[in-house]
């Protein structure tokens, strides 16, 4: 299995470098380990995260990808309804596959082997243009994004900036 998951890796990296996606980048944290990437979003035009926000983040990926999803946490600061203070992000996508104990998502919402690390980063840099405030990581920023907009603001830019200090 964890050599399918490598082999699978290998080919998803080969072709991110052969064909850039516009809004990110991505390559190995050690050149010895496919399991473990660094990614570097850009802060999506027309957010508040566009000022030149630069955001690291590290995607682990299991042995038994792509049947199990990564995890993926910020290393950056980053101030946002569904990123846990520890920088851990929650989205649908990258809870396991099946039916959500909790009622809250739909089995077609959560992680299929579909998704490839392209994917996944599209639907991060989605989430940071969109927050979903209705089923939050980080209840203080949810509480902030609905009822004190300009609080919000000022955290993410400061966040921003803190990102722009680390290039």
């Amino acid at each position: 299995m964890t050599s399918q998951a490598s082999l699978l890796l290998q080919k998803q990296l080969k072709d991110l470098c052969k064909h850039p996606v516009d809004g990110f980048s991505a390559g190995l944290v050690d050149e010895s380990n496919i399991f473990e990437w660094s990614v570097t979003i850009i802060g999506p035009p027309d957010t508040l995260y566009c000022e030149g926000g630069f955001f690291n983040a590290i995607m682990s990926f299991p042995s038994n990808y792509p049947n199990s999803p990564p995890t993926v946490k910020f290393t950056s600061e980053i101030w946002h309804p569904n990123v846990y203070s520890d920088g851990r992000v929650c989205i649908s996508i990258l809870h396991p596959p099946g039916d959500d104990p909790n009622g809250y998502e739909l089995a077609s919402e959560r992680w299929m082997p579909v998704h490839t690390v392209e994917s996944i980063v599209l639907s991060i840099i989605s989430m940071l243009s969109s927050p979903n405030d209705e089923s939050p990581a980080n209840v203080e920023a949810a509480k902030e994004w609905r009822d004190r907009r300009e609080d919000f603001k000022k955290k993410v830019s400061r966040c921003v900036r803190k990102s722009q200090e680390m290039l």
